[in-house]
């Protein structure tokens, strides 16, 4: 049996890039959105669960995302999360309603988003890297269990070589759409 495995390669970089443009979602650009508030976990019932498995966010108007907490004693933890995420959103409390001002964006945040922004892209560019590291090992591994020769192995190197390439070049390209979006150019 061959450890080699092209589809499984192809799937998990993907999922690099589809990580990547979950996490871009999340970074704002000066208007209100449901997706700001996705990576948001809030430590309730003695586990971390995401913000929108534990309250209803909704964006009643372009400036102002709505948290409606289901329940009372989870909205000083939704609260308390939200405040500590780094997206430089601070809650009003209102009830177990979470209203949140979305302030416009100074030069300076837009800089430090934008930053972020390479962050997120570099995390992904590792986990590319990762994965072609991977399948670089299990292609030795195949060539000395007699799976196949030199050959061959150099030739599914230069193949995965190829896809670590795109994709790569898929991530630069999110991150600078992102980027632009954030900057406003």
């Amino acid at each position: 049996m061959a450890a080699y495995d092209k589809a499984d390669l192809e799937r998990r970089m993907a999922g690099s890039v589809e990580a990547l443009k979950g996490d871009l979602v999340g970074l704002r650009t000066g208007r209100a959105s449901t997706s700001l508030l996705d990576p948001i976990t809030v430590e309730v019932y003695g586990s971390q669960m995401p913000l929108n498995q534990v309250a209803t966010v909704s964006v009643p108007e372009s400036r102002l995302i709505s948290v409606q907490v289901w329940d009372k004693g989870n909205v000083g933890p939704c609260d308390k999360a939200i405040r500590s995420a780094g997206l430089g959103l601070n809650p009003i409390v209102d009830g177990t309603t979470l209203r949140i001002p979305i302030p416009d964006l100074t030069e300076e945040r837009r800089k430090e988003l934008a930053k972020l922004a390479g962050q997120y892209a570099e995390k992904a560019r590792i986990a590319a890297r990762n994965v072609r590291r991977d399948g670089m090992e299990s292609l030795k591994l195949d060539e000395k269990k007699n799976v196949f020769g030199e050959d061959e192995r150099k030739r599914l190197e230069t193949e995965v070589q190829k896809l670590t390439d795109a994709t790569i070049a898929d991530i630069d390209a999110a991150a600078s759409a992102k980027e632009k979006e954030i900057l406003g150019k």
